[in-house]
């Protein structure tokens, strides 16, 4: 929509586009090496295989990981159910978990640090090092290339032969490693069958390299190019039984193929395709003082915890997630785990798995908002593949005759099932598998793939669901994860039963398909008992009003229906929204009405994903001061110095869930209408944002000063219809013809 059409509808409104050109650049730099994997070190990835960097001058390690590298059987029935999991061995038998896959090291003669720049550019997935005094300054770079499916490391010198060092290569899993003239090399087989292996290579120099014992050693270069890669023999797909081809063949063609061209044109293909990603979303909302962008991110991260204002540090974590995202995920390959695909530990916290009570999905809620769609078709293959044993372990736990099916709370790359049922686990899933649809519009996909597997998800619950003696419907022994008795009726449970029946009917409606089902359901999701406010104004946890105004568990279970769902909303339904404003706000400890803000919030609310998770419920009830103070708690308290977010531990979900939750403030369109800026906070008054996505195809690009909307643009990009688009901006909902 042009600012001339846009001032027929709102003629109070002054055009300025000069807040649609950001400032500056979303640089991740630091003075120091790292010294701390969790912390400090830098993530690059390229969807399938991932590294972390620390950039010391005399001892580079990049500790690396594969995706698929995964301990455990294919645990249908949750082996290890009642018993303590040291009994285990991960890399065997249970649950198992994911794995570290080794380390690259590379020794260079003792270097100095002068004027030691350390830095990741989220644009273009480049990481960088320099260091040294004029005429004696070296540069490294490192970037996962996506086109040639691996690591490419690429170190030059300005004094010529400056370039000594032995390099080795370490395998997590013990197994020996191989020097080949050029190419270092291990391979092993994990106790549960499956097959790995990595190989570095030095590709190209100017200097000298032998192979000596189980290390390469090179002399008087002034360039190196080494590329690395690693891999498994596995297979996302049940029916192959989870396993593949062999993989030291495809790591070592892989490396053949791309020894053949110029570290230039690796690079220039990388730096393509990253800038590609990166460029489809641009947001902005203010420029920080020259001062603080001068300062090193940890430097500006203390300062922001301190009080400190940076709005170009809280547009760098929107942006950080986006680059985790993409580098954690791919179409093809695995979705993103807890820790997206970095992992230092053969034993890592909750096995860094796929949580199906909030986890795997907060990670993908920015996936198409943001114009990732590509990285979700990760998410929707694993759900399609894991389908296959939870069918079983369905059935073995809920009886014979069970159609459809669901999953415990953890998930593994196998379809392994542990710890507790969370019977709406493949519901909440089917969210994904919608809104895949609901963004693109690709007909096929939903006729082929989404529309099967909903349908067959809501033949669970349409045969689960019992009636309580008054018509309504309840669903049974469910729970509030993780928080709670399980018993029958539990709103968690219903919300997300209503939304997936909604999905449904939605589906099925645009396919024109199975009239009969289709009323069935609907029966269904209008017998769902009702939501219930309590004795003090709250929206309900449980049946009975047994809620503790003085809460402060992390999870809000009880609020999916306002976000990520979409039953609850202050237009549609005010009064549940008041009630769940008032639930949300006693969790963040204001139940007595005062302002909430990142220091009211206390205990166990403070976690990783919890924030992002209010802030997005804020910004859908409308309260933009309160979801900007959860995006301000995130980064005061649970945000490292790499701007990684630690639960604790390290983990992904809150950087992909606070990019999520930043696009709720800008964009909305969960009731069918495009809302421009529906909870945008007072600090951001002037600003713009290009290529976020509204459901039903579009791209949408806005422009607002003091707050207001001066120039904004529908783009019908993927819709299946040119109709004219309901658009609220200013307070006002107007018919637009989409571009």
């Amino acid at each position: 929509m042009s600012a001339a059409h846009l001032r027929r509808y709102l003629p109070a409104i002054a055009t300025d586009s000069s807040a649609a050109t950001p400032t500056g650049r979303h640089l991740l730099w630091y003075r120091r090496p790292a010294e701390d994997w969790q912390s400090q070190a830098l993530p690059i990835g390229n969807g399938r295989l991932g590294a972390m960097l620390f950039g010391q001058p005399d001892h580079e390690r990049i500790q690396f990981n594969e995706q698929s590298l995964w301990g455990g059987v294919a645990d249908y029935d949750n082996a290890l159910a009642g018993q303590p999991d040291e009994v285990f061995d991960p890399s065997m038998t249970g649950f198992g978990c994911y794995q570290a896959f080794g380390d690259l090291h590379l020794r260079f003669h003792p270097q100095p640090e002068v004027g030691y720049r350390r830095q990741l550019d989220l644009e273009s997935g480049l990481h960088s090092i320099r260091f040294g005094a004029p005429g004696e300054r070296v540069l490294r770079e490192a970037f996962a290339s996506r086109g040639a499916d691996l690591i490419v490391l690429h170190y030059t010198a300005e004094r010529a032969g400056a370039l000594d060092c032995d390099i080795s290569l370490t395998s997590a899993q013990a197994a020996p490693t191989t020097a080949e003239a050029t190419t270092l090399v291990f391979s092993g087989t994990l106790g549960n069958g499956l097959r790995y292996a990595a190989a570095v290579r030095v590709a190209a120099t100017d200097g000298q390299v032998t192979a000596e014992g189980h290390h390469l050693r090179v002399r008087s270069a002034t360039r190196l190019t080494l590329l690395l890669d690693a891999r498994t023999d596995y297979r996302l797909d049940a029916a192959a039984r989870w396993r593949g081809a062999d993989p030291e063949p495809l790591v070592r063609a892989t490396l053949d193929q791309a020894a053949g061209q110029p570290h230039a044109v690796l690079r220039a293909a990388h730096l393509a395709q990253s800038r590609s990603a990166a460029d489809r979303v641009r947001v902005h909302w203010g420029a920080s003082p020259g001062e603080v962008t001068a300062l090193p991110t940890d430097q500006r991260l203390a300062r922001y915890r301190a009080g400190g204002a940076d709005p170009e540090l809280e547009q760098t974590m929107f942006v950080f997630g986006r680059y985790l995202l993409h580098s954690s995920s791919r179409p093809g390959g695995l979705p993103a785990n807890l820790q997206g695909l970095w992992n230092d530990s053969n034993q890592p916290a909750w096995a860094a798995d796929y949580h199906t009570n909030i986890n795997v999905q907060m990670n993908y809620w920015c996936a198409e908002t943001t114009d990732l769609g590509d990285s979700h078709r990760a998410l929707v293959e694993f759900i399609r593949q894991v389908a296959v044993p939870s069918r079983v372990a369905t059935r073995n736990a809920f009886g014979a005759r069970t159609r459809g099916w669901t999953a415990r709370t953890s998930q593994s790359i196998f379809g392994g099932n542990s710890w507790e049922w969370n019977t709406v686990a493949s519901a909440w899933y089917a969210q994904h598998l919608y809104e895949h649809w609901a963004f693109n519009q690709d007909i096929g996909y939903l006729r082929d793939t989404a529309y099967p597997l909903i349908k067959e998800i809501c033949e669970f619950w349409t045969d689960r669901l019992v009636d309580d003696g008054t018509g309504h419907l309840l669903a049974p022994q469910g729970w509030s994860p993780e928080h709670g008795p399980r018993e029958d009726g539990v709103p968690y449970d219903h919300q997300i039963i209503w939304d997936l029946f909604q999905n449904y009917l939605d589906c099925a409606a645009v396919l024109e398909v199975d009239a009969d089902y289709r009323a069935t359901v609907a029966d269904r999701q209008a017998r769902l008992a009702p939501h219930r406010i309590g004795r003090w104004g709250q929206l309900q946890e449980w049946r009975a009003d047994r809620d503790d105004p003085d809460d402060r568990h992390r999870h809000t279970s009880h609020l999916f229906g306002v976000y990520p769902g979409r039953q609850i909303t202050p237009t549609r339904t005010p009064e549940l929204a008041a009630a769940a404003l008032v639930s949300l706000r006693a969790r963040c400890g204001r139940g007595d009405g005062g302002p909430v803000s990142d220091s009211t919030v206390t205990g166990d609310s403070r976690r990783s994903w919890t924030w992002p998770w209010r802030a997005a419920i804020f910004a859908r009830l409308g309260q933009a001061q309160p979801a900007w103070a959860m995006l301000r708690g995130l980064l005061r308290h649970n945000t490292l110095d790499n701007l990684l977010c630690t639960h604790p531990p390290m983990q992904v979900d809150g950087n992909l869930g606070i990019t999520a939750a930043i696009t709720e403030m800008l964009l909305q369109s969960h009731e069918g209408t495009i809302h421009l800026l529906p909870a945008l906070p007072s600090h951001w008054a002037d600003g713009s944002f290009a290529g976020l996505r509204a459901r039903g195809g579009y791209r949408v690009d806005c422009v607002w000063r003091a707050g207001r909307v001066t120039d904004f643009t529908v783009t019908a990009d993927r819709t299946r219809c040119r109709a004219p688009v309901q658009v609220r901006v200013g307070g006002r909902e107007v018919l637009v013809e989409p571009r």
